[in-house]
């Protein structure tokens, strides 16, 4: 790996931080602060619906990808583009729709909770990988394509996170 998991954090820091301050929002979303950090998006949902609907820049999709345990062919599959298109956005850098930028999102922050669950990537990529009992036989990972089985996977992480086991 060439990029430690404290580097890609600074950058997304740093991509987020620009994002916003290139956006003409509002400065009641922004809490009074200057710089708005990765984890704090995740904290702030006017802050999430703002970037879905301006589009999520290529720049910040890459580092959310390096970020989290999808491959690029999971990452396709998940923005129901080819891998083919999903190059098209990297040599163009253009900015995604908003359905596909709500999806990055939305993983973006199962990935946030799944390392603060588990605190290892590794770890967090074994659960999502293994058929959980809890969600019917499935693999978590299966179950991300939409946002029900999104919040499916978000309930059992949350329900892990204060021992709440099935």
């Amino acid at each position: 790996m060439a990029e430690t998991g404290i580097t890609i954090k600074r950058k997304l820091d740093k991509e987020i931080s620009s994002l916003f301050k290139s956006l003409d929002i509002d400065q009641k979303f922004l809490s009074n602060k200057a710089n708005i950090t990765y984890s704090e998006l995740f904290s702030n949902k006017m802050l999430m619906i703002l970037i879905i609907r301006e589009g999520v820049p290529y720049s910040l999709f890459n580092l959310i990808k390096l970020s989290t345990p999808f491959s690029e062919s999971d990452w396709a599959g998940l923005l129901e583009i080819s891998a083919k298109s999903l190059q098209r956005y990297k040599e163009s850098s253009r900015q995604f729709k908003p359905i596909q930028s709500e999806k990055i999102i939305e993983m973006a922050e199962v990935t946030n909770v799944g390392l603060d669950v588990f605190g290892d990537m590794d770890k967090f990529k074994l659960w999502l990988d293994t058929p959980n009992f809890s969600l019917g036989g499935l693999k978590p990972k299966d179950l991300l394509r939409d946002s029900y089985g999104k919040e499916m996977v978000m309930g059992e992480l949350t329900r892990i996170n204060y021992g709440i086991l099935a």
